[in-house]
């Protein structure tokens, strides 16, 4: 069982950053595949970004592209997503997800990805 804590969320005025984090326990961190999503209210769960396993392949969701880049460091069984430019629609809560590599499909459904972190708010006023 993987347990996800994400961290780094915040109020931030647009036109800024933060870089959100998502540590990994309770797996072989190496072994999984890892993204991010968020969420507003009333909304379905929207794919942010996604890394493999051994941060060689990156995914993205085109209207983040550009602004947002994820990394990981599996010496330290964490992936980061470092938010760029910060919009006011970027305000949501974001979710680390984790799943065992070679078991994903589609990077971009949520209905793909076995574990899920707690989430972090992020807020970006104008």
């Amino acid at each position: 069982q993987v347990q996800l804590v994400e961290s780094g969320g915040g109020l931030v005025q647009a036109g800024g950053s933060l870089r959100l984090s998502c540590a990994a326990s309770g797996g072989t961190f190496s072994r999984y595949a890892m993204g991010w999503f968020r969420q507003v209210p009333g909304k379905e769960r929207e794919f942010v970004q996604a890394i493999n396993w051994s941060g060689g392949r990156t995914y993205y969701a085109d209207s983040m592209k550009g602004r947002f880049t994820i990394s990981r460091d599996n010496a330290k069984n964490t992936v980061y997503l470092q938010m760029n430019s910060l919009k006011p629609e970027d305000t949501a809560v974001y979710y680390c997800a984790a799943s065992l590599r070679g078991t994903l499909v589609d990077y971009s459904r949520t209905m793909d990805w076995k574990y899920w972190g707690q989430g972090t708010q992020v807020t970006v006023s104008s």
